[in-house]
């Protein structure tokens, strides 16, 4: 019976279909299958929102244009018009991590950003991509960043060291912060809906709080999806004006 009630076995990798390179596993997963699941709900949407071209905007062309509406002000606000050409990426991260985080509330499917290696790629990736922008875009003076203008030299080895260290750590705390909130809430939810059957009449007491804490999890998907995406946008900032 315990074995059943696992709140960790929900986060356990499945293999689907199985798929070998010599020694390299690189089989489609339970965590695969999620993935591409949600690039096709994201897909869909964006094909229902745009197909009817109605006069009057129907749901999914509401639901569309906020979600866009939305990500163009985060931009806005945190790289100004030099963050338009990035639109498209912060867009993608965004919508691929608020569904993937949504997909995962359904009963017996898969979160997969409560990985660490889901959540960890991703963030490497934006921190590569970060770089080569601030290289591409200032060459050396990039190294400037390391050091903030006038500060006074003697401080300058241990704040180089300090801002190293700050800006090398960015895709684990981005990476962390995402997959502990989700891994954390989903295992609270298994926990507290263990209760509710074998505590027969009185489940309604940890059913109350069962419900009461997946509104709370539908927020805290949204909400980091949205930090991630604003990270990810003040990195950007940084790597263009090298603040």
């Amino acid at each position: 019976m315990a074995e059943k009630h696992n709140p960790l076995e929900q986060f356990e990798i499945q293999t689907l279909i199985p798929i070998r390179l010599g020694n390299l596993d690189i089989s489609f997963t339970n965590s695969s299958a999620f993935m591409v699941l949600a690039v096709a709900a994201v897909a869909i949407l964006m094909i229902l929102a745009v197909r009817p071209r109605a006069s009057i905007p129907g749901r999914w062309q509401i639901l569309a244009e906020l979600s866009y509406e939305f990500i163009a002000r985060l931009v806005s606000d945190n790289i100004g018009k030099d963050g338009k050409p990035y639109f498209s990426l912060i867009f993608t991260i965004f919508m691929f991590i608020l569904f993937g985080n949504f997909l995962g509330m359904l009963p017996y499917s898969f979160t997969f950003t409560s990985h660490i290696a889901v959540t960890l790629s991703m963030a490497l990736v934006i921190f590569v991509l970060v770089t080569i922008i601030a290289f591409f875009k200032h060459g050396t003076r990039f190294f400037s960043f390391f050091l903030p203008a006038g500060v006074p030299i003697f401080l300058a080895p241990l704040l180089i060291v300090i801002e190293v260290i700050s800006y090398f750590t960015r895709p684990f705390s981005l990476s962390i912060r995402l997959f502990a909130n989700m891994m954390a809430g989903h295992t609270l939810l298994k926990v507290v809906g263990g209760f509710v059957f074998p505590l027969g009449i009185l489940g309604f007491v940890p059913l109350a709080g069962l419900v009461a804490i997946t509104g709370l999890e539908f927020l805290i998907a949204f909400l980091q999806a949205y930090i991630f995406t604003i990270l990810t946008c003040i990195y950007i900032n940084d790597a263009i004006n090298l603040h």
